[in-house]
Order: C-alpha cells, then structure tokens, then sequence
C-alpha cells in the first residue's frame, strides 16, 4: 500500500510554512517514508503580523482572517506542487496556525480553512487534528507521537525544538509525550528586540550572563513539576514567562532563557534514562543550546540530516492524514491524555 501525501505546518515561532511531499508505503504492517520534495516558504511581514496579532483579533476579523489564511496555503500549495512538477498526489494536510490553545477550557484554534486549501487544488484535504483530542479531554497536543512511534521507533526519545520542546517516548509500554519548556517563542522575542529574527547559533546568549534569580525562578514554574500529559500555549508563556524577564537586558535575558532549557530538557533526559534522542527543529541549529544540554546530560544527541530537522513535523502530519483517509488511529491518547485513542481531523 502506497500513499503519497502533502504536509503543511506552520508553527509557533513563525519561521514560515513548511510544505513536505512524501511518500509512505506499508510493508507487512510495518510503515516506511521518503521525503520527495520540501521546502519551507517564509512568511512576508505582512503575513508574520497578521498571524502573531491574530490573538488579539475580534471574532468577525479573526473568521475572516481564517479564510484569508486558508487561501494562502492553498496557493502555496499550488506553487509548489507546479514548481516541482507534481503527480499522484493522494490528500493535502494542513496542521494550520494556532491561535488559541486553551485545552482545560476544552478548545483549540487553529487557522487556514481546509476547505480553501480544497477549492484551490482540488485534491482530498485533512485539517483541524487538534479540536477532537480536546473534546475528548485530551491536551490536543502533542500529536507527532503516531510518526515517532511507526516512523522512528528505533531512538530511545524524539525532541522536537520549535516555538515550544516537546518530546515523546516509550514507557511501560506506551507511547507517551508531553511539552518541555517555551524555547524559540521566548528567544525569537528577545532576539527581535536586538534586530535579529533570531539568536544565531546561540551567540547572543553564548556572549549573555546568566541571572541566576531569574532563572531560578523560572525553573521553578509549576508546570515543570506537573505530571505529563501536558501542553503549553502562547498565553501561559505571556501570563508565566514574560513577567519574570523584565527589568534586564536582552542580551541576559537570551542567555539565561537558553540555560532554563537547556535545564529543563537535560532533567527530562536524566530522569528517563535516555541513550540516545533524535533532535529535530529549528532549535537542533542553536549551537550553544545543544552544547548546555550536553553539559548537563550523558544522552547521545542523535541530529539528523537537514531535510529531517526542518521537516519532520510536517511529514508527520502529512502521515496523519494518510492514517485519517484510512480510518486509522491518528493520536494516542497516552500522548495528549484524551479518553481513547482516535482517529482525527477533517476531511474535505
């Protein structure tokens, strides 16, 4: 059984859209990938406003601002697959953008109507993953664990490092994840203020002073201590991280934020006994936080080729929907917390 699908992501540190072409085939019940083609498309700074003030929107804007987006990806989408001379393309999933992400409150917004993406390219489309883990109780994230498990069961963990760190792994049998720490959502903001989109190999941060107050405080937040499954959203990084950091300098504030993570990520690693970890994500290029979590961890940092950094999540969501098409198990409810595993997402 052969499948090939398109994914799109577009994450929280707004780094741009992430569009992955690739290939799944199943081979006695066992699942195996190939990506074909991917590239990530950076927003204008038109885009990367509209998206970071859509939190901010009223309801008649934000619906508004959902169809515009929707459109938006389905001419991406349309571009790259000319670009590439594509055929055989089996379905389109598109994760959208996060808005809101409140699941205690039993809701998930995520932008980019699927039914656009569908209009404009007249090929199956999955959207909306989340909203269901989250009715049925669930954080409605992390979701990436279906790909580690049939994807990349041969790492002990996976370690995503995006806007947040999230990681997945095996225990006591089942596939369980959770949200680490804030990293790229809080440095990129930091970053910003210096002129920079983002804090380059660490180097801002490599050259900072730790303020060790600051960070204690921070290591200190309620939620490193809460049991998984758990999430985090850009509210409680404005309501719990932000306050903390004011009244210093950039510079420290990017040099003691990188050591927050890397602690946070190293006590992870520690407290499970890892051998190895797979690394993927904007953060896999930060030097010098790869360089503090080996300072603090005896696991083996396994980092990937290029194409898998930048793409793995977008390849995992666009197996999500290839599971979806299927009626297939799509989100583990070890993972999210939610009260079944289930099959999830819309299809247009």
């Amino acid at each position: 059984m052969t499948f090939h699908a398109i994914g799109l992501m577009s994450g929280t540190s707004l780094d741009g859209l992430d569009i992955c072409f690739a290939k799944f085939q199943r081979l006695n019940s066992e699942w195996k990938f190939s990506i074909l083609h991917a590239e990530t498309i950076p927003y204008s700074s038109v885009w990367e406003e509209k998206l970071k003030n859509s939190i901010h929107l009223n309801a008649d804007d934000l619906l508004a601002l959902n169809s515009k987006y929707g459109f938006y990806l389905g001419e991406k989408v349309k571009e790259f697959i000319s670009g590439n001379s594509l055929a055989e393309i089996n379905l389109i999933a598109s994760h959208g953008h996060t808005v809101f992400h409140q699941p205690q409150s039993n809701f998930t917004l995520q932008i980019g109507d699927g039914r656009a993406i569908k209009i404009i390219n007249n090929i199956p489309v999955v959207y909306d993953f989340r909203s269901q883990d989250v009715l049925m109780g669930g954080n409605g994230a992390p979701l990436v664990p279906i790909g580690d498990e049939l994807l990349f069961s041969e790492f002990d963990a996976c370690l995503n490092i995006g806007g947040f760190s999230n990681i997945s792994t095996r225990n006591e049998g089942k596939r369980i994840a959770f949200d680490i720490c804030p990293v790229n959502i809080v440095l990129n903001r930091y970053a910003s203020t210096l002129g920079k989109k983002y804090d380059k190999n660490g180097n801002i941060a490599r050259n900072g002073k730790v303020n060790e107050k600051i960070l204690d405080s921070l290591n200190s937040l309620e939620f490193y201590s809460a049991k998984h499954p758990k999430s985090l959203g850009i509210e409680w990084v404005n309501k719990n991280i932000i306050p903390l950091l004011e009244n210093e300098t950039a510079h420290n504030i990017l040099a003691t934020f990188t050591e927050h993570a890397a602690d946070q990520i190293a006590q992870v690693f520690n407290h499970y006994q890892f051998k190895n970890v797979l690394f993927t994500g904007g953060g896999t290029y930060n030097s010098y936080l790869i360089e503090r979590i080996k300072a603090k961890s005896p696991t083996e940092i396994i980092i990937p080729e290029r194409e898998l950094i930048d793409f793995k999540e977008a390849l995992i969501f666009a197996f999500m929907g290839v599971l979806k098409m299927n009626n297939e198990i799509n989100v583990l409810s070890s993972a999210t917390g939610s009260s079944a595993d289930h099959s999830s997402g819309i299809i247009v």
